[in-house]
């Protein structure tokens, strides 16, 4: 007698990979991404050897997130107004045009240029800025094509995983990288390398097949009222709300990445070399932990889960404070990383699943906001907050307070602690 076939369909967990523009995509990202990291170390190494101040670090982060916090409304609606993969080439392109100003400010030549400028970091924040710009526009158009490249919604939590998994892939391969081309190459020599990979990035983005805009039923906005509906929309949706809020205030409080620079060169000694090791532990965590969600998906008590992720990234940030041994320290950075791996699938897989696909773009610029630029706010704070405190004061500060806001969340936000993403309760 023959058993019945299971009516529940099997998990693939490679269902998103078997689309050729997807693949297209996030091999992009990953050339991207490598390349963003690799600029971002070079350049936090470069002004603190520079400037020996913890503050000019954090100012970094704030150069980037002002323009990038002023832009991302407008952008949200650029990308619901314009083909989405035409603001991913031109913001790509800004980007590298600023890796390749980058690269002629840290050239012998241009380094006389700066040592006759009493304000010789200028120049270099202001590249910052210009890229700050670009992002605020790229990362909602990003958000929003990336459905768009999928044939059913079915495969939409699969893509998820997988554009977070090479996301954290690339992060853990561009700080490592850069703390050897820094060690060996020399600031300029790296920011070539940026160039190049970011010129990958662009080649891949453009051979990607453009999509039309999703309709906008029923949607007739103007220009303030499109602009703000994103914001409408996330303020009414309790449980994406509190998703978001809590990822913002952990991020915001809890990031000690900002400050690794002075970890390396002052607290345990190590060097660049060292360095990109300590910026790529947090990434190996959030990448081993999303190809663990890719095959295991996070369905039952997922609200639950989360908030004790985040208490976690909070616990560990404390620990990684106080750590004087470089060893410990890597994985106290591997758990963070791991942690937060969870909320940011779980935010991610939120927002793509209540959001219309018209309004996407909206609703990244807002998500952009909370989360995006508030790693480079955050970074300012850790700045400020070690100028004031200490560096390993304000790290302590910032992991109590995370674990605060988690606390808070738990007890305002119902929906999200009884949050199930099993199939069936969708």
């Amino acid at each position: 007698m023959s058993v019945p076939a299971s009516d529940t369909p099997r998990h693939d967990p490679y269902a998103a990979l078997h689309i050729p523009d997807f693949r297209k995509l996030i091999s992009a990202r990953v050339c991207l991404t490598v390349a963003t990291r690799i600029q971002g170390l070079v350049i936090s190494w470069q002004i603190f050897r520079l400037t020996d101040d913890p503050l000019a670090l954090g100012l970094i982060g704030l150069a980037e997130a002002i323009p990038s916090i002023g832009v991302s409304l407008y952008a949200g609606h650029v990308a619901d107004s314009v083909r989405r993969k035409n603001i991913i080439i031109a913001s790509v392109a800004t980007l590298l045009l600023c890796a390749v100003a980058l690269a002629l400010l840290s050239s012998p030549r241009g380094l006389q240029l700066l040592a006759r400028d009493s304000y010789y970091t200028l120049p270099l924040y202001s590249v910052i800025f210009v890229s700050g710009i670009a992002r605020g526009f790229l990362g909602p158009a990003l958000f929003s094509f990336m459905p768009q490249l999928l044939p059913d919604r079915e495969r939409l939590a699969n893509a998820v995983t997988w554009n977070s998994t090479t996301y954290q892939a690339a992060s853990v391969l561009g700080p490592a990288i850069g703390g050897y081309l820094v060690a060996h190459l020399g600031v300029a020599n790296s920011y070539t390398v940026v160039v190049v990979l970011l010129g990958l990035a662009l080649l891949q983005f453009a051979a990607i097949a453009s999509r039309p805009l999703p309709e906008r039923v029923g949607e007739k906005l103007g220009l303030r009222d499109s602009i703000l509906s994103g914001l409408r929309f996330i303020w009414h949706n309790q449980l994406v709300l509190a998703a978001l809020s809590l990822d913002l205030f952990a991020v915001l409080f809890g990031g000690a990445v900002a400050l690794l620079p002075v970890f390396a060169v002052d607290i345990l000694k190590v060097g660049a070399a060292g360095l990109g090791h300590l910026e790529s532990a947090p990434a190996v965590g959030s990448v081993l932990m999303a190809a663990f969600l890719t095959y295991f998906p996070l369905r039952r008590h997922a609200g639950r889960k989360l908030l004790w992720a985040v208490a976690g990234f909070g616990l560990a940030t404390i620990a990684f404070a106080l750590s004087t041994n470089f060893w410990l320290s890597l994985f106290l950075l591997f758990l963070t990383g791991v942690f937060d791996s969870v909320s940011v699938i779980v935010r991610s897989t939120l927002l793509h699943t209540f959001t219309p696909e018209h309004m996407k773009g909206r609703v990244s610029a807002v998500n952009n906001i909370f989360i995006g630029s508030s790693n480079e706010i955050g970074s300012f704070e850790s700045g400020l907050a070690a100028r004031l405190l200490g560096v390993v004061n304000s790290v302590v500060f910032g992991g109590i307070m995370t674990i605060g806001v988690v606390g808070l969340t738990a007890l305002r936000a119902d929906k999200l602690r009884q949050l199930d993403m099993t199939p069936e309760k969708k």
